[in-house]
């Protein structure tokens, strides 16, 4: 965050009299301290260095609390201390502050968005935001409180999936990546494929299972009415279902889809290569913190240390 600095007062005895002068300065963390114009003195004081990026020590990142701001706090904050770097986490709880405070310069950096995201922000509310490095993917996964494994889903199962057309047909590509269904039928690319119809497919789905459309958020409150669904790894992660109840499959990437479900650092355009966040990059790219995602996420979060396309 900007913060103004003091006024600051020379002031200079003579032996005959007296002269004083004083100089008024805006400092920000990345703007060099100059005074302005003075009264004459006999001596002048020394000269200050001028204050710069290195000089600033203190990193403002705004996130989302699971997984981002868990990653920040636990593992990333630890990384930069011991490079002399202090870390302060802002949480939020929606999608829209974390980018307009970091467009009004009150954030060094966010990290809890995708770059589809970041560029429709760019587009649709006129910002100036740039990605500079992936950090994680929250691959959705199949999940089940009756089941340990896709093969012991009997003909028929209840399914459930997100309601919302993009979850919903990432979904159902997920049941068809895993063989619970041969293709998609249409669904997602057709207005007139619906579960319903999916489910009565019996060329596209030969087990008959039962696609159940659900809220995203409450899938994970109606497992135990369902034989499994397909849920985003966000609301697997604050249900604790990773714990309780492991995923039976999670989603697998290819490179071009690697890339539109990764999590990235974003920082307003222009800053990308400043000190701070070439530290910042560092850290969360560090080995530290995939140990840290590997071993608390259990294949809820992956690691996708990537750069931005």
């Amino acid at each position: 965050m900007k913060k103004k600095v003091f006024s600051l007062l020379l002031a200079g005895a003579l032996a005959v009299g007296a002269l004083t002068g004083c100089g008024e300065v805006e400092q920000t963390s990345d703007q060099a301290e100059a005074p302005v114009t003075e009264a004459p003195v006999t001596e002048a004081p020394a000269a200050e260095a001028p204050a710069t990026d290195s000089g600033d020590k203190k990193i403002t990142v705004g996130a989302t609390p699971v997984p981002h701001a868990e990653i920040l706090d636990n593992v990333v904050k630890e990384v930069l201390a011991e490079e002399g770097w202090e870390l302060e986490v802002v949480v939020f709880q929606d999608y829209v502050l974390p980018n307009t405070s970091l467009e009004a310069g009150e954030l060094d950096a966010n990290y809890f968005q995708t770059l589809g995201y970041m560029n429709q922000q760019n587009a649709d509310a006129g910002l100036h935001l740039a990605a500079v490095a992936g950090v994680h993917i929250e691959p959705m996964g199949i999940y089940s409180q009756k089941y340990t494994a896709l093969a012991d889903l009997p003909d028929g199962a209840s399914i459930g999936i997100p309601n919302d057309p993009d979850n919903g047909a990432r979904a159902v590509d997920l049941l068809v990546q895993k063989g619970l269904l041969v293709s998609n039928g249409g669904f997602g690319t057709d207005a007139g494929v619906t579960e319903d119809t999916l489910s009565k497919d019996t060329a596209a789905n030969p087990h008959g299972y039962v696609i159940t459309p659900l809220e995203a958020a409450n899938l994970p409150l109606s497992l135990p009415d369902l034989d499994a669904a397909a849920i985003n790894g966000n609301y697997a992660l604050e249900a604790e279902l990773p714990a309780k109840y492991p995923a039976l499959d999670i989603e697998e990437f290819d490179d071009e889809t690697s890339i539109k479900r990764t999590n990235f650092l974003v920082v307003k355009d222009g800053n990308q290569n400043s000190e701070k966040i070439q530290a910042l990059v560092n850290a969360l790219k560090s080995d530290k913190v995939k140990a840290y995602i590997d071993e608390t996420y259990k294949g809820a979060v992956i690691t996708s240390f990537i750069d931005p396309q």
